[in-house]
């Protein structure tokens, strides 16, 4: 068994299947995501079927606490702020997460929920605002994505997409016009990658240049804090 089928096992349910594997719960100022600059709750699971080379949560990889959910509901609202972001990790790897969301929903939260596009979002309670990467060849997981998650986008759905070159940019461009995403959801956005070769200007000439109906994203909580920080 791999490090990563190992990491998957641990999160078979237990015999309640009311809990889940927590990393961290704090407020934040939401960096990404056409919410930027908006204060969150973070209420981040642990654990990753992926490994992109850029990832910035392997921390996640390991560890975490077990939450009920009635507890993460109290600590969300122990923060008095009307907006929630589920993200991870991946949080669709655990099956309570879905009750969590509908729980957070029916307290009227705006919840987001960040999920990599490997995992079938058609569950997820549809007053979720899903934001759904599309991975590029440049994170190493392109075969990785579940290219049937586009066709159930909505139009409060955000698409993502981490740029690490000139080349993954091109793919970009290509699927987002291939797939009509600028119609089917909400925001495309398009992202540099944390030490890709791609800069912030220079992905914003690419988008100017092919007049792209998309979004150039950046991460505002890396410019707030310390990237090595944790914040919480």
């Amino acid at each position: 068994m791999t490090e990563l089928d190992a990491d998957v096992k641990s999160l078979l349910p237990e015999p309640r299947g009311d809990t889940l594997l927590v990393t961290e719960i704090y407020p934040s100022i939401q960096g990404e995501t056409t919410f930027a600059g908006t204060p969150f709750v973070l209420v981040r699971l642990a654990r990753c079927n992926l490994r992109c080379t850029w990832c910035d949560s392997k921390y996640t990889f390991k560890g975490g606490s077990r939450w009920s959910i009635p507890s993460i509901v109290a600590e969300v609202r122990s923060h008095l702020l009307p907006h929630v972001l589920v993200t991870g990790g991946e949080p669709l790897l655990q099956e309570p997460v879905h009750e969590l969301m509908r729980r957070l929903c029916d307290e009227e939260y705006t919840v987001l929920l960040e999920t990599s596009g490997s995992l079938d979002i058609s569950k997820v309670d549809p007053r979720v605002r899903r934001i759904v990467d599309v991975k590029c060849p440049g994170s190493g997981e392109v075969a990785s994505n579940l290219w049937a998650n586009l066709a159930r986008l909505s139009t409060i759905d955000e698409v993502k997409f981490v740029i690490a070159d000139r080349a993954d940019y091109e793919w970009s461009r290509d699927v987002a016009r291939r797939e009509g995403l600028a119609q089917s959801a909400g925001a495309v956005l398009f992202s540099p990658a944390s030490g890709g070769a791609a800069t912030p200007r220079e992905l914003a000439g690419w988008i100017l240049a092919d007049k792209l109906p998309v979004r150039l994203q950046l991460q505002i909580h890396k410019i707030l804090w310390d990237p090595a920080e944790r914040r919480r």
